[in-house]
């Protein structure tokens, strides 16, 4: 590709220079977009869409006058390439850079800020120049842990997703360390992905695709084949896997306000089984979208007679439980606390969730709030032996929190009374410095006006 360091600025050169040296990175190549680069990327690897890219910029007219510019701040620019959230033009040019290069593009006014203009800025319907300095760019984080990691090589069409239930057909390619261990072609269900050996991060970043997409997944070992690997594909544990997917079809499952009462009641009796076989089996995040599926149905129903508005409780009250036992297993014990509230907000003495509160809350060091979810155990049931072992426990870990508390207090004071000592030593030190100075001042004087006086 041709370079260009000095780039005229005046508004026919400057078109002249795009048209004879420049590129037109436009899909369909109606010039609309025009790039001439200043200086050649690092290395061959590109932005790809819902990329996280950061960039220098600086925009002028063409007639060279500058009407936005970051280095001016001081700060680089972020944004998701590719997702409409900047210029048109930006989306497009930025997907054609290297890590580290620095290009100029004209861009003309419906890739830009089209018949309207900006406001004092830019007039309507004005062509305008960018220089781009892309300076780095990193995959979509599906998760907040960072466990799943996004990045698209073809965007997907539409705006519908897969949602949990829905059945999903897909092209798959799992490697690791540059070997291909998977290629095949399957359907699945959105939420019992791992029924078909398929990883739960491929499960959880189906309903960020679009049909006709094609992504790449980089997995943490959490979201591949976790701490006991796959033997069958030869893969260790804690090992970080990569897969590319291709959406070819998907057929949604009914949403909440699609179906009756009726028909929510009769699916979650399916739904809270297949959640207790993903538990036993120690597949836990697979066992929280069930049990989240049938409170998302039911929370908001009221149902008609005793007898609809026990069979909903029950199912509500089940779930937030099971959930809660699921994170405890998971260590996110803040999901616990939240589950077990929702539970005593309908039942205040339900022994199970105060119990898991607890636990949670012990697990948490907040020990007197565990102490009082035990006891509190032990007022709906006196002969739950466990709780009463959790408030020993409870009890000996305020007591060495406490002595804890005392040698800290008293490593602190004693460094305290330490450093007054120190600082008294050397205030009378200087004291006794500065008498001394004082009483030789005092008596260089008087030897001076015994030698003046005469004799």
């Amino acid at each position: 590709m041709t370079t260009d360091q000095d780039l005229p600025m005046d508004g026919q050169s400057a078109t002249a220079v795009f048209a004879a040296k420049g590129i037109d990175v436009t899909t369909n190549k109606d010039h609309g977009v025009i790039k001439v680069v200043k200086h050649e990327g690092r290395d061959g690897d590109q932005p790809m869409i819902g990329d996280r890219v950061t960039v220098h910029y600086t925009g002028k007219l063409l007639n060279g006058k500058k009407f936005d510019c970051s280095r001016d701040r001081k700060e680089p620019f972020c944004f998701n390439v590719g997702k409409g959230q900047v210029l048109k033009a930006w989306d497009i040019g930025v997907l054609s850079m290297q890590r580290g290069e620095v290009c100029t593009l004209l861009c003309q006014p419906e890739y830009a800020y089209g018949p309207a203009g900006n406001p004092d800025k830019i007039p309507p319907s004005t062509p305008v120049v960018f220089e781009m300095e892309l300076l780095n760019f990193e995959g979509e984080m599906l998760t907040d842990d960072s466990g799943i990691l996004r990045r698209i090589k073809v965007k997907g069409d539409g705006y519908s997703n897969p949602n949990d239930g829905a059945t999903v057909d897909v092209h798959l390619e799992g490697s690791c360390g540059g070997r291909l261990f998977d290629c095949r072609d399957i359907s699945f269900i959105v939420g019992e992905a791992e029924d078909k050996g398929v990883p739960l991060g491929v499960d959880r970043a189906m309903d960020k695709m679009q049909k006709g997409e094609c992504c790449i997944l980089y997995l943490k070992p959490k979201y591949g084949f976790g701490s006991e690997g796959k033997p069958e594909y030869k893969i260790g544990p804690d090992k970080d896997i990569i897969y590319e997917v291709t959406l070819k079809d998907f057929q949604r499952a009914k949403e909440s306000w699609e179906m009756d009462l009726k028909q929510k009641l009769d699916l979650a009796a399916g739904v809270k089984h297949k959640g207790n076989q993903y538990f036993k089996a120690g597949r836990h995040h697979q066992a929280v979208i069930q049990y989240q599926r049938i409170v998302s149905w039911l929370e908001m129903e009221c149902g008609t007679g005793i007898e609809q508005q026990k069979k909903i409780q029950d199912f509500i009250l089940t779930s937030h439980l099971n959930l809660a036992l699921c994170f405890l297993r998971l260590k996110e014990y803040s999901q616990v606390v939240e589950n077990c509230n929702k539970v005593i907000e309908l039942d205040e003495n339900n022994e199970k969730a105060l119990y898991r509160r607890g636990e949670a809350r012990l697990l948490r060091n907040e020990f007197t709030l565990a102490m009082a979810d035990f006891q509190q155990v032990l007022q709906v049931n006196p002969s739950n032996r466990a709780a009463r072992a959790q408030i020993s426990i409870c009890q000996s870990k305020i007591k060495e929190h406490h002595e804890q508390d005392k040698k800290t207090y008293a490593n602190m004071f004693q460094k305290f009374a330490e450093r007054d000592a120190k600082t008294g030593k050397t205030k009378r030190r200087r004291d006794d410095s500065t008498r001394s100075s004082m009483n030789g001042e005092v008596g260089m004087k008087r030897r001076r006006r015994s030698q003046d006086c005469p004799s």
